[in-house]
């Protein structure tokens, strides 16, 4: 068996957060183990192949190391791996496809440890996340079993000895529930995700980190700016007209601000439409891009939104 791990000590984009980068080698056919201290982690390359002739070399004939020229990307180690604090496989049973045939490969993954959180929840269980004022952003989730010793007390080992168990939908399902709100309940359930290992007492694991959101706020027939430093944005709220009478009011007759009930019901798929996803945006405060919700009222465009972080 063949192991090598590097550390390297970084500063990611974010403020203030301090990570460190490690790349762990594994032969073909040993467990590779990644984990974080602090943090969770934050695949940013997985690869299996040859890139040099000593690594994993030992007992092995030329013939089977000569080969340097030999890659491919994993993903699947980043779809089980991001946003826990621990992860380990055996990697003969991860079913990669061979890209050189007669090699003796090895798998090279790096990853970071990032801020996040992580909660675990028996079957049958619930639990909230909780990001006060801020908003949950779901960075990976598996209902199923990695491990027999997590959610275990008196249960018999028979319906704990499978531990390459993931229901596939476990992201998208949680994600679609939880993303962009200040908290949101979830249950481990099989009613909920499909049941990936019949009989297997399985459990939820949900890693999540929470968003600081943001206020944009233009007066009409000016040009709203949107722009995250890191990340991408994730429109969560918008309204172009008015809702009180003192936002864009200086030199407006009271005639013209008067009316605080006013909502524009097409803004949020606009802006949606226009700035989701990207890094920045324009969006013109103005009547010729939202219908206008209530004539004669000199409306502004208020936007809330956080940066998520891909």
């Amino acid at each position: 068996m063949f192991v090598l791990k590097l550390t390297l000590l970084s500063l990611l984009m974010a403020p203030g957060l301090l990570v460190y980068a490690e790349n762990e080698i594994t032969c073909y056919g040993s467990v590779q183990h990644l984990g974080c201290d602090t943090g969770v982690i934050n695949v940013t390359s997985a690869l299996y192949g040859r890139t040099d002739k000593s690594i994993c070399s030992v007992g092995r004939p030329a013939s089977e190391t000569q080969n340097t020229a030999c890659t491919l990307n994993i993903p699947i180690i980043s779809a089980r791996c991001n946003g826990f604090r621990q992860c380990e496989f055996k990697t003969d049973k991860l079913g990669s496809t061979d890209p050189c045939l007669g090699t003796f490969k090895y798998y090279n993954t790096t990853f970071t440890c990032m801020q996040g959180r992580v909660i675990v929840i028996c079957e049958d269980g619930y639990s909230t996340l909780d990001c006060g004022n801020d908003v949950v952003d779901i960075i990976n989730a598996n209902y199923g079993r990695t491990d027999s010793t997590t959610c275990s007390t008196g249960l018999p080992s028979f319906i704990l000895a499978n531990t390459n168990c993931y229901a596939s939908n476990t992201l998208s399902l949680v994600a679609a529930e939880c993303n962009g709100k200040t908290s949101c309940t979830v249950h481990a359930s099989y009613t909920i995700f499909n049941d990936p290992c019949i009989g297997i007492s399985k459990y939820l694991t949900v890693s999540y980190r929470c968003l600081p959101v943001y206020t944009s706020v233009t007066c009409e027939g000016s040009n709203a700016a949107l722009k995250c430093e890191a990340g991408v944005l994730d429109i969560l709220s918008a309204n172009f007209g008015r809702t009180d009478s003192t936002t864009c009011s200086a030199g407006r007759p009271r005639s013209q601000i008067s009316n605080t009930n006013c909502y524009g019901n097409n803004t949020l798929a606009e802006v949606t439409n226009r700035c989701e996803g990207k890094s920045s945006c324009v969006v013109p405060a103005t009547n010729s891009v939202f219908s206008d919700p209530c004539v004669g009222t000199y409306k502004y465009l208020s936007i809330g939104y956080s940066c998520r972080i891909i």
